[in-house]
Order: C-alpha cells, then sequence, then structure tokens
C-alpha cells in the first residue's frame, strides 16, 4: 500500500496563463511563482496551483485536460462577510452562498465563485473558527 502525506501541487489547464495568475493574485491572494521555462503558478501557503496554458499543454498530461473543469475549494480564516465584501468590490459573481457545507474537518460556510476559465471555487470558513472568533470578541 502507498502511504499519501499530503498534495504537492494541482494543475489548472487554464486558456490565459496571463490573466488566470492575474485572478488568482489579485482576487484571492496568492502569490504568482515563474519556475524554468518561464512555467508559472499560483502559490499559498505551502500549496502550488500549476497553470498550463491549454495551447501549450506540459507532457504527461490528464487526459481531456480543458479551461474550466475543475471545481477546488480553498480555506480562509477570514469571516465570510469580509470575503463577500471583497469579491462584490471587485465585481466577482457570487454564485451561492454564503452557505453551509462539509469541509475535511467538518462543518464550514462557502462562498462560490467561478475564474476566469469557469473554474468553481469555494471559499470557505470552518464554523469553529467564525465561533472561537465570536466567543473572544
Amino acid at each position: 500500500m502507498i502511504n499519501i502525506d499530503r498534495v504537492d501541487h494541482l494543475v489548472l489547464t487554464v486558456a490565459d496563463v496571463d490573466r488566470a495568475a492575474e485572478f488568482y493574485e489579485r482576487i484571492l491572494g496568492m502569490r504568482t511563482v515563474t519556475f524554468p521555462g518561464d512555467r508559472r503558478a499560483v502559490s499559498f501557503g505551502q500549496q502550488t496551483i500549476k497553470l498550463h496554458a491549454a495551447s501549450e499543454l506540459v507532457e504527461p498530461t490528464a487526459t481531456h485536460p480543458v479551461p474550466g473543469s475543475a471545481n477546488l475549494c480553498f480555506v480562509t480564516e477570514q469571516p465570510i462577510s469580509e470575503v463577500q465584501e471583497h469579491l462584490r468590490s471587485n465585481d466577482v459573481r457570487i454564485e451561492e452562498g454564503p452557505v453551509g457545507r462539509t469541509g475535511t474537518f467538518g462543518p464550514i460556510t462557502s462562498l462560490y465563485l467561478r475564474d476566469p476559465d469557469g473554474n468553481l471555487i469555494e471559499v470557505a470558513r470552518y464554523d469553529e473558527e467564525a465561533e472561537a472568533t465570536t466567543s473572544a470578541e
């Protein structure tokens, strides 16, 4: 049996690497990283999302790599109301939320939006973090 420790990186196939990097940087606060060969990614915490242009795929690749086929969930410690305001002030349409969902470690409150390629992006906050913040105030 293989014992997996963590995810090192994910790859998103995008129509335009510049546009995708700008969105993830400006809207979600990630930082753009450049790898040898001018390949780019966005990074946050200890995670990286490599951005591969659909017109210049890097082999090996997924069987059907197409922009807009991903569904990703990112966790924030910020109050969801602040995330919602940031999205609105940057003219990012909220598809759904705030709504209650279940994350890896329990109940979360989520907002759903789409990146420039149509990937579904969920920004979530664990409910116990919200309760701990409220209790401390």
